[in-house]
């Protein structure tokens, strides 16, 4: 299997449900045509650096998964085709991966994200050093 990642924007208009319905939908396509969804990133609503299709914010989806050679020609027709999604832009990033791996690999990671704390400087270990001014 090969290793994707497909970032996609919908438009910021969308209700709460219809944005579910559209993660729902493209999990679906990929499971559907053989894929394994690895992690499915939801980046919320931003600002855009330009204006596409006349908006200045979009919801940003991150989606990473393993399939076959075709499954990006399959995702990215259904995101062609879907008026929901403004822009979108797929990359192969391993030819050959093992999807239980990359689990794996990708679960500490969400599971540090979640339990993100503040850093206290006390707690780090760290102290405050003044930099000695050029000149003096």
């Amino acid at each position: 299997m090969r290793f994707y990642e497909t970032l996609y924007l919908l438009t910021p208009e969308l209700s709460q449900d219809d944005y579910k319905a559209v993660l729902e939908k493209f999990n679906g396509i990929v499971e559907k045509n053989g894929g394994v969804i690895i992690r499915a990133d939801e980046w919320g609503k931003k600002d855009l650096a330009y204006q596409v299709r006349k908006f200045d914010k979009g919801f940003y989806v991150l989606l990473q998964y393993c399939g076959p050679p075709g499954i990006t020609f399959l995702l990215e027709r259904d995101l062609r085709l879907d008026d929901r999604v403004m822009k979108y832009q797929t990359i192969k990033l391993r030819d050959k991966a093992d999807p239980e791996e990359l689990k794996r690999e990708f679960a500490p990671q969400e599971a540090a994200e979640t339990e993100e704390k503040p850093v206290d400087e006390t707690e780090a270990g760290g102290e405050v050093v003044e930099q000695p001014k050029e000149g003096a």
